[in-house]
């Protein structure tokens, strides 16, 4: 029966490695999606967000995890997006030559295409998978909340080196600006007398 771990006590740094379209044993998927707790107790990625391999739509995230499907590439989720169409149409999959199933397949609402399935009716030791939505691994890509690290350089206004010349171009701005406050100083004081004369002789 397949392993039904917590995504959030089980993560692991590797969890934004893109699923491979190929050939791929969910066992490794639920390994780089959850790890092992005794290599890494200390990581608390953000949540994995599953989307469609080939038209990137949103699709699902791992807080609805639910296991994988050990040799099926299969991983299961409880709920999935608006963007996962669910078939109407029942039609007999045959897992094994003694194990034969109903199912429903899940489409992609943006390119159409095929992203895993729901099982309507199971063989007994089957029953877990029912009514989950089992995706499949190599129809699938993944991207982890918060694991985006490209920044822009955050660029302020360009320093000037201070050198010699830059210092005394500074001093004679400043030297410049208490001769103009000094001047307007003393036209006030000017004018304050002329006023002051003007109302003594009134």
């Amino acid at each position: 029966m397949a392993s039904r771990e917590n995504p959030l006590k089980h993560r692991q740094k590797n969890v934004n490695a893109t699923f491979e379209t190929y050939s791929v044993d969910s066992t490794v998927v639920e390994e780089k999606l959850f790890g092992h707790v005794e290599e890494e107790e200390d990581v608390d990625d953000g949540p994995v967000v599953f989307i469609c391999g080939k038209c990137k739509l949103p699709i699902g995230d791992s807080e609805s995890w639910d296991g994988s499907e050990d040799g099926q590439n299969q991983i299961r989720l409880k709920r999935v997006t608006d963007n996962v169409i669910v078939g109407k149409e029942n039609r007999l999959c045959e897992i094994s030559k003694r194990a034969a199933c109903l199912v429903v397949d899940l489409t992609c609402r943006g390119c159409r295409s095929v992203l895993g399935m729901v099982y309507s009716s199971t063989p007994k030791n089957m029953d877990h998978k029912r009514f989950t939505f089992c995706l499949n691994v190599a129809d699938i890509d993944s991207y982890v909340l918060g694991s985006a690290s490209q920044m822009l350089a955050a660029e302020g206004p360009k320093e000037q080196p201070v050198t010699l010349e830059y210092r005394g171009t500074v001093e004679q701005q400043l030297t410049e600006m208490k001769m103009l406050v000094l001047s307007m100083a003393q036209r006030l004081e000017e004018i304050e007398v002329g006023l002051q004369e003007g109302c003594d002789e009134a």
